[in-house]
């Protein structure tokens, strides 16, 4: 719990996804109650991602599929506390969201919702061999531009 809010609470983190400032423990706690909730709803949800050798808390990865109705489908996510930047987690990760949701959820395609000023994650999405698809407003976040990116199962 305390490795997850440490990430959240992180400059860099709140920065690459305007968390807001009053986000606090409680709140962590309700995301990461929400993660599990939407494994036994869904089959979906983020994977709490440890360094090996250390156990330390890297981040979050895995599948997303909220009850949005502008929401392009199941999507593939990171974040990574920014000490585990630039170690290739993210991608690692994401190869492994990329596996589940194609062999075990049998999903055709999978997207990747990334700001669009977030070159970091865009990165990620083409080394996992997402491509661009659409640039657009989401409902959840008026305030700047989503990337809407793709990868079809074959």
């Amino acid at each position: 719990m305390h490795g997850f809010f440490s990430m959240m609470d992180s400059r860099e983190v709140r920065d690459a996804l305007h968390v807001p400032d009053d986000y606090g423990l409680s709140e962590a706690f309700k995301d990461m109650a929400a993660w599990l909730g939407q494994w036994e709803l869904r089959g979906t949800g983020h994977w709490a991602l440890e360094e090996k050798n250390s156990g330390r808390f890297v981040g979050r990865a895995g599948l997303h599929q909220p009850e949005r109705h502008d929401w392009p489908g199941v999507e593939v996510g990171w974040a990574l506390h920014p000490d585990f930047w630039r170690h290739g987690y993210a991608t690692e990760a994401g190869a492994a969201a990329v596996s589940y949701g194609f062999e075990q959820l049998g999903a055709g395609k999978l997207f990747s919702c990334i700001l669009a000023e977030n070159h970091r994650s865009q990165a990620v999405a083409k080394r996992l061999g997402f491509e661009f698809m659409e640039e657009r407003i989401l409902e959840f976040f008026p305030k700047l531009p989503h990337q809407i990116w793709k990868l079809n199962r074959d």
